[in-house]
């Protein structure tokens, strides 16, 4: 089996509609202190710790000032004048602990050059590495193409909708009705799943030429075979936050389904050792000559253990053995409660308790999984309603301004709020029913709260089901012990009746 090295490859957008600024992101990932020229803001990261590498890589056409991380998301943030802006790509991956780190900074490099460079993009990648067992990097990328001068171009254009006359389609309003067309490619849905193979691709050929068995895999685990809970994204605060030993809501989540996720391999991995113990035994049963296949009472085979174990006891002491007896019928006590509360007496049976054991186990985990998606969406939805209500007053004061000069003095006063509020205000609109006037904040926490602790009594539920299998695995032991002493038995058997 090929050994797997971590893999994690996110791809996402910074959004000046999402309160996101392109020289933020930059100044934090390089560890440096840029002021954004877009709004006067400073950001001072000169002292953020494991900041290792920073590198930026241009194509052919673009101006050399761009070599300057300032310079270079200064006249991106200039350029977009939308509130709504998208001003970078941003793909955030683990780096290969196996390699050096000469070997991870041409790594991070190949991949940006074959990726995003050659396809005309701007990239500032940086690697971050605490010493904590997480090297990775973040690689930045524009999004505006460049012309042949060196000048922002347009991403996209406009192209008129026509009927099946040829004829432009005029819309209610007086217009005709139009369709954006994508001019670069690079916003195509399907450039994920190829970026994130290619670092994957290219991340084992460098492991391969290192030396090292590892491999990653791109693929989901669903993708893999792999049915688990999936954790939630950190994000940085939070990260920050539990770095600090201080619990998050998102890390005692991923806590917890860390745990479930064990629980349900340890499950998994035993019940199917029990079912192909007990297909062992059923077949051996039926090639055995010497009795009809049947299914063996389980209750007579602990009660044969309890013989067993007394005869293997007979050569120590009186009272290792009255010790060694009372344990052994705890033992068998408790299996013999175990079966006769759950209605079972054969190994036929015991099967059939196991396929429900397994059944139950991943009904707990399809709730949990569900329950875990509705939480990520009211997660969103709260953060959402809270911007929502703590900037519309700064909204609704924008509003009302009448004088114009007045009113864009307000709006830089007040832009990274009213990028906020726009922000909130799209997003509830895009999610919440027509006709709804109030934001139900209150009644999304209480669900949220609900449901977590419905993931919460899940994962007791898991360990009660792991609890039955350890129960099952016990009697499994019983079991094999009095197999084992038939069998010498059964052989002298067999050998008297051929001499006979």
């Amino acid at each position: 089996m090929i050994p797997i090295a971590i893999y994690h490859c996110n791809i996402g957008i910074v959004s000046r509609g999402k309160g996101k600024s392109a020289v933020a992101a930059a100044a934090y990932r390089s560890g440096e202190k840029i002021t954004n020229e877009w709004d006067g803001m400073t950001h001072d990261y000169t002292r953020k710790r494991g900041v290792v590498h920073t590198e930026i890589l241009l194509p052919p056409h673009a101006p050399p000032s761009f070599s300057d991380r300032s310079t270079l998301w200064n006249s991106v943030e200039l350029y977009e004048k939308a509130g709504n802006a998208q001003l970078a790509r941003e793909i955030d991956a683990a780096l290969p602990i196996e390699l050096s780190r000469e070997e991870q900074i041409r790594l991070v490099r190949e991949y940006c050059s074959s990726q995003f460079v050659s396809r005309g993009m701007c990239v500032d990648f940086a690697i971050h590495d605490t010493d904590s067992g997480n090297p990775h990097c973040h690689i930045m990328l524009t999004m505006r193409p460049l012309d042949e001068r060196g000048a922002w171009a347009a991403k996209s254009k406009k192209e008129y909708d026509l009927d099946e006359n040829g004829e432009r389609i005029r819309l209610p309003s007086g217009r005709y009705k139009t369709h954006k067309v994508d001019l670069t490619g690079w916003n195509d849905k399907g450039n994920a799943l190829l970026w994130r193979k290619a670092w994957a691709d290219i991340s084992n050929a460098y492991l391969e030429r290192a030396g090292h068995p590892e491999r990653i895999d791109y693929r989901s685990n669903a993708e893999r075979g792999i049915d688990e809970l999936p954790t939630v994204h950190m994000g940085v605060a939070a990260c920050q936050m539990e770095k600090k030993g201080i619990a998050t809501e998102k890390g005692e989540l991923n806590r917890n389904i860390r745990k479930a996720n064990r629980l349900i391999r340890e499950i998994r991995a035993q019940i199917g050792k029990l079912k192909e113990w007990i297909g062992e035994l059923f077949k051996a049963r039926e090639t055995a000559p010497e009795q009809p296949p049947q299914s063996p009472g389980l209750a007579n085979l602990l009660m044969k253990y309890l013989s067993v174990q007394r005869e293997k006891s007979r050569k120590y002491s009186q009272s290792w053995q009255r010790q060694h007896a009372a344990d052994e019928l705890k033992t068998v006590a408790k299996a013999v409660n175990y079966l006769s509360e759950h209605g079972i007496s054969t190994l036929a049976e015991l099967d059939a308790a196991l396929s429900s054991v397994s059944e139950k186990s991943d009904a707990i985990r399809s709730g949990m999984k569900a329950a875990e998606q509705r939480m990520k969406e009211l997660r969103k939805l709260i953060e959402q309603g809270k911007n929502y209500l703590a900037y519309k007053p700064i909204h609704d004061e924008h509003k009302q301004i009448r004088w114009k000069g007045k009113q864009e003095k307000y709006a830089e006063a007040h832009r990274a709020e009213l990028t906020l509020w726009d922000a909130a205000s799209r997003y509830l609109h895009a999610k919440l029913p027509e006709g709804v006037k109030s934001i139900p904040i209150a009644a999304w926490e209480k669900e949220y709260a609900e449901l977590a602790a419905q993931s919460k009594a899940g994962y007791a539920k898991l360990k009660a089901a792991r609890a039955e299998v350890a129960e099952l695995q016990n009697i499994r032991k019983c079991v094999d012990i009095v197999q084992r002493a038939e069998q010498p038995e059964r052989t002298q058997t067999k050998k008297h009746e051929q001499e006979r």
